[in-house]
């Protein structure tokens, strides 16, 4: 997003963009958008894309080119050079090539990183923007390093996140009207003091399933490294590793420096970075692990190009039987960052219709976007 000092001007230009493009908005929607922002976090895209739903009372049939017309400006615009057109790539109806709409459950999207100069010398871009859009089969292991110290300073932010969930808290918040009646019978029914309350700071409950076959290796250590950051954030994450069998990865895994992590996983763990068997290990982990580990309160994440020739039946089985199970179920697969990916894989093909949302996981970038998805 841009930055705070000129945050309005660039609100007046996304409202000229609107109104551009055939959606309605005028100085009341605007100035309803900027106080919307003091309530929100600013560093959270996906937060205020939502807030800026509400306050420009957009309507379902404008959403998806909204949204287009939403990530064109923004994405311009933190990168200093936001302007009254949408960047080249957007529709004449504000649609986004590629895009989708109507309840897909795809979230597949242009990788703008591939046209940054690699240096990092592009206007506005600092080496952390480039780095968290680099794809990770263009990443060194130098590239490993830095994106583990960018981890580290992300991990606090993602700790601080607020749920939608509001809890009785102390001074200030908002007004909670039912608490403070009920509070107001010991005093005869004179309201004394309003009770408030605030968003409470999410609790997420998380099981990541992670493919390490030979065709996730060059995807797997920094998927890792995204998964251990998130466990620093909740420490009740358990993650396992799946390719011809299952393994429970929690115990194994500890602060410190993923190479060395890495090295020990793959002398310890079968079959890593061999073949897959992706029905069978998640028929593995419902016989074994899922009465355990999944509740009505879990986001089961699975992660995995969905490349298998196995039991395809085996597959959907452990599917429903697992979101029969958790609250979501999301799927992140590295081939989905590329724009022309369609999940035609019979696997894949098996898992979708259990499939709360299939999302990219090629950088860094594509990774934090589904962080609201983990939302207790």
């Amino acid at each position: 997003m841009a930055n705070h000092d000129d945050l309005i001007v660039h609100l007046a230009r996304f409202g000229a963009v609107l109104r551009a493009h055939g959606i309605g908005a005028d100085i009341g929607d605007e100035i309803d958008a900027t106080r919307a922002l003091a309530l929100i976090d600013l560093c959270d895209r996906a937060e205020v894309r939502r807030a800026f739903h509400i306050a420009f009372r957009i309507r379902p049939h404008d959403r998806a080119r909204f949204d287009a017309l939403f990530d064109s400006f923004w994405t311009a615009a933190s990168a200093g050079s936001a302007s009254a057109e949408p960047r080249r790539g957007v529709r004449a109806d504000g649609t986004l090539p590629h895009a989708k709409s109507g309840g897909d459950v795809r979230d597949v999207g242009e990788d703008d990183s591939r046209r940054l100069p690699a240096d990092g010398s592009a206007p506005g871009y600092t080496r952390d923007v480039v780095l968290r859009r680099r794809p990770f089969e263009e990443c060194s292991a130098h590239d490993l390093a830095d994106m583990e110290r960018l981890l580290a300073r992300l991990a606090p932010r993602w700790a601080a996140r607020r749920s939608r969930r509001l809890t009785p808290a102390r001074g200030r918040g908002l007004p909670d009207l039912r608490r403070s009646l009920r509070r107001a019978i010991a005093t005869g029914g004179e309201v004394i003091s309003l009770a408030r309350r605030v968003r409470a700071l999410d609790d997420p409950r998380v099981v990541v399933l992670c493919d390490t076959s030979g065709s996730m290796d060059v995807h797997v250590k920094f998927l890792l490294a995204f998964v251990l950051a998130l466990k620093q954030v909740a420490p009740a994450t358990e993650v396992f590793a799946f390719n011809t069998s299952l393994v429970r990865l929690t115990p194994f895994l500890s602060p410190g420096r993923i190479g060395r992590t890495l090295d020990r996983l793959a002398a310890d763990v079968p079959g890593w970075s061999g073949g897959t068997r992706i029905g069978e290990s998640l028929t593995e982990f419902v016989r074994a692990y899922s009465q355990t580990f999944v509740t009505p309160r879990t986001v089961v994440v699975i992660v995995s190009d969905g490349l298998d020739r196995g039991d395809t039946t085996l597959v959907a089985g452990a599917m429903r039987a697992i979101r029969s199970r958790a609250r979501r179920v999301v799927w992140l697969n590295p081939l989905a960052g590329d724009p022309r990916y369609e999940p035609t894989a019979r696997a894949m093909q098996a898992a979708l219709p259990f499939v709360d949302r299939l999302a990219a996981a090629h950088n860094l970038d594509s990774l934090e976007r589904i962080l609201p998805e983990l939302a207790a």
